[in-house]
């Protein structure tokens, strides 16, 4: 268990230095509280308790603020290092929404936590080989599968033949996120769950 606990307590350490982080971020690029509240739509009072440790920060919030203060996360956050670094999985822009791959190998099957910010709300439907698992971390998905126009909610799951032109993005409601499992083609997933009765 010390392995457990040390890597807690390393992450403790690092979310109680991003108070310090954001400040000195905002007041090297010489902007106030009031104009970060305005290109961000975060309120000035949470952005003050995230800078003086009042609040804990939220991935949405950090992303908001890594996006005003054109800085990578990591940086925001000096997240400790684990294991080997020349692994570590980097998220990345994928048209618009934030990809945070899972898996490191880059054939086979894939995983990614993708975050959609409210913005993207315009469907873009596409075609390609394989199979596709996504499961509704937090928030509502608008899924647009063939000719089907879908919103899953929090905790629905879908499974699709990524040939058939789909896409998923924003509801328009709150920002949201999903877990993506890729499978090459001729791959498919093997669910040991009874298909859902809905």
């Amino acid at each position: 268990m010390g392995h457990v606990h040390d890597t807690s307590a390393k992450i403790a350490d690092a979310l109680d230095q991003v108070g310090p982080r954001l400040r000195e971020a905002r007041t090297r690029r010489g902007l106030s509280l009031t104009g970060v509240a305005e290109s961000t739509g975060i309120s000035k009072s949470t952005l003050s308790r995230l800078e003086t440790g009042g609040r804990r920060p939220t991935l949405e919030l950090l992303l908001g603020l890594s996006h005003a203060y054109r800085m990578p996360l990591d940086d925001l956050v000096a997240a400790p290092e684990e294991g080997d670094p020349r692994i570590r999985l980097k998220p990345g822009q994928v048209k618009g929404r934030t990809v945070i791959p899972l898996t490191r190998e880059p054939e086979g099957r894939q995983a990614w936590k993708i975050v959609i910010p409210t913005s993207m709300t315009t469907p873009e439907p596409r075609a390609h080989d394989g199979h596709e698992w996504i499961y509704v971390l937090s928030g509502d998905v608008r899924f647009v599968l063939g000719d089907d126009d879908l919103v899953l909610r929090t905790g629905d799951v879908a499974e699709f033949d990524t040939l058939v032109p789909h896409w998923f993005g924003s509801t328009g409601a709150k920002p949201s996120e999903i877990l993506s499992i890729f499978n090459r083609p001729g791959e498919r997933m093997n669910l040991r769950i009874p298909p859902s009765s809905r």
